[in-house]
């Protein structure tokens, strides 16, 4: 077992997004951006600060990533983020070089040492997608939870590691029909696609992540490090360029200006909105 002291007192004093404890090798990582959590620019430097300080944390072997708002996990990008360009241009200074700002959390994520994992009790769309499939295991509520790309319906493609993370899970051809129909996956469907671990009663979701997550955590010194090391995060460097120049030419376009600011005047990122934002956005492109 590793040497952990219960810690319920992690979060950052700084934090406004995050709640962040530790117990016996496990880190619990609630997201908490009302209405609808969203991933914004305090949100994405949040997160990587915490993901940075957990990574030189020995005693920690896993982390849980979960919801604050049984509705969303993540709902996407903050659709207004760009209003903000100060502070968004001084988080992508602080990105690696050959990633955006977006996609720089998902590759946080993907090459952090400890065992990643989501677990998902409502819906995640977009950017919250996105972290989800960048998490090493994902776990879902059967009768809840929902995963979509629905940056098509928005004119633009996903920027944030998508199109590259949806390949390396699903492959190619189920990639493009997630990509381009912008629909919700209930989470049977994600879980056959190979998009998450496996899709469970809502009622056992709990208690299966908090199993799995003690138990890998209680794993004989050096035995996760090894694994992860053995199954290394692949390099996906030259398709994320691609991705990103792709991403850029399509938000570039008046379409998606159209439909991002008419999404917003219609209800999106409201929790009424964000409950059917397929419809509300397929609404606005007609």
């Amino acid at each position: 077992m590793p040497s952990v002291t219960n810690d319920v007192h992690r979060t950052p004093d700084d934090c406004s997004t995050l709640r962040v404890s530790s117990a016996d090798g496990v880190a619990h990582v609630v997201l908490d951006n009302p209405p609808v959590n969203v991933l914004g620019v305090v949100m994405m430097r949040e997160l990587r600060t915490v993901l940075t300080a957990l990574a030189d944390d020995p005693s920690v072997r896993v982390i849980v990533f979960s919801s604050a708002d049984p509705e969303f996990f993540l709902a996407h990008v903050d659709m207004r983020i760009a209003e903000d360009m100060e502070a968004l241009g001084e988080l992508a200074a602080s990105a690696p070089g050959d990633v955006n700002v977006f996609q720089a959390v998902g590759e946080l994520l993907r090459h952090q040492p400890q065992v990643t994992i989501v677990k998902l009790a409502g819906k995640a769309r977009g950017g919250g997608a996105e972290f989800v499939a960048a998490a090493d295991m994902a776990f879902a509520a059967a009768e809840t939870a929902g995963l979509g790309q629905i940056e098509a319906l928005m004119g633009i493609v996903p920027g944030g590691g998508g199109t590259q993370y949806l390949r390396e899970r699903v492959g190619r051809n189920r990639a493009l029909e997630v990509i381009l129909t912008g629909d919700l996956f209930d989470a049977a469907t994600a879980a056959s696609y190979g998009w998450i671990n496996r899709a469970l009663p809502a009622a056992e979701l709990d208690a299966y992540v908090d199993r799995i997550a003690r138990n890998i955590a209680a794993l004989p010194e050096g035995v996760v490090a090894a694994a992860k090391r053995a199954l290394p995060a692949d390099d996906l460097t030259e398709g994320l360029l691609r991705e990103n120049d792709a991403w850029a030419a399509t938000l570039a376009r008046p379409a998606a200006q159209h439909l991002i600011v008419g999404g917003l005047r219609d209800g999106a990122q409201t929790l009424t909105g964000e409950r059917d934002l397929e419809t509300l956005m397929r609404g606005v492109a007609r």
